[in-house]
């Protein structure tokens, strides 16, 4: 029987019908939060901590304390799991470390908040082999963009109409991130304006970075151009970055290093704890060492007898000699 001429093209519509179907049926991005702050001040350190939008970077969001206090304040910068574009991602772990005298920029627009998870952590997930880099979609976001706000917060510390007027130092910089942010993190700190990083559950790529999903095309020889101290922190073996994490840290020796891992999987404690939980703590102590010189801080990893070192939850290793 012979084919109708127009059977063909009708087939194409149909396929095309069905890929636009699957298109929306993908879960819709949450639309950025309006320009302000965001939330109510939370956070248990001395200066309750606030998120907020500006107009003049709206790609970033940026966590501060509700309240500045009179005193240059050290600038942090942060990349999210997944390299989403939500700055609200970690939202009560960013309030938590703000609120002990820090600015902290996030990547990423304001969008929605993470609810509390109070899971336990699960194996790593086994996934399907990633794509070719072809076709890989770009990044939602990206360390430029975290690079760009070292530039927009030094234009607000000189602008007398800003809250940040005179109270940032720029100059005390860190940066962290988790997962994706995490190798995000890492391409800061091969900058020398970045003083000293945390990976949290993160790492390179120990098959190279086509063997993941990010665009970030990060290599191990990328470990040698970190100039500051650096610690890892991870989940322990049922972290799917926990090998890559470990290899990093054994090619470590130009530059002080310390990991820690406490088995609660790739998810960390960001919403498994109120307010970022055990993650919040260590974060908050060692850009407390790192950028403002606390000694009391530095005791949490430093020395046999260190604060990780004693308790029965962590594991850690450590070249901070």
């Amino acid at each position: 029987m012979r084919r109708h001429p127009l059977s063909q093209a009708r087939w194409v519509l149909l396929l095309s019908i069905a890929t636009v179907s699957v298109a929306v049926a993908q879960p819709p991005v949450d639309p950025p939060q309006p320009v302000g702050v965001i939330g109510a001040p939370a956070g248990t350190g001395p200066y309750a901590a606030v998120a907020e939008s500006f107009a003049s970077m709206r790609h970033n969001t940026v966590y501060r304390p509700a309240k500045m206090p009179n005193e240059r304040l050290p600038l942090i910068l942060w990349g999210n799991g997944g390299c989403r574009d939500n700055g609200l991602n970690n939202g009560a772990f960013l309030r938590e470390v703000a609120s002990h005298g820090f600015v902290i920029v996030a990547a990423g627009y304001p969008r929605a908040e993470r609810a509390l998870d109070n899971a336990p952590p699960r194996p790593p997930d086994a996934q399907s082999p990633p794509p070719p880099p072809s076709a890989r979609a770009k990044d939602p976001t990206q360390p430029q963009q975290l690079l760009d706000a070292i530039g927009w917060m030094r234009a607000q510390i000189a602008d007398r109409n800003s809250v940040f007027f005179g109270k940032v130092d720029v100059d005390r910089l860190g940066a962290m991130g988790h997962s994706c942010g995490g190798l995000q993190a890492l391409s800061l700190a091969t900058d020398p304006r970045t003083k000293t990083t945390i990976l949290f559950n993160s790492g390179v790529l120990n098959d190279g970075p086509e063997s993941g999903r990010s665009g970030i095309a990060i290599e191990k020889s990328e470990l040698e151009k970190v100039h500051g101290p650096i610690a890892y922190i991870n989940g322990g073996p049922a972290d799917i970055a926990y090998k890559n994490a470990l290899d990093d840290f054994s090619r470590l020796n130009r530059v002080p290093a310390f990991f820690g891992e406490n088995g609660v999987g790739h998810s960390g404690t960001f919403w498994s704890q109120p307010n970022g939980g055990d993650y919040a703590k260590v974060a908050t102590a060692w850009m407390s060492w790192q950028l403002r010189g606390d000694s009391s801080a530095a005791k949490m990893f430093q020395g046999k007898e260190c604060g990780l070192c004693v308790d029965a939850n962590w594991k850690v290793r450590a070249k901070l000699e």
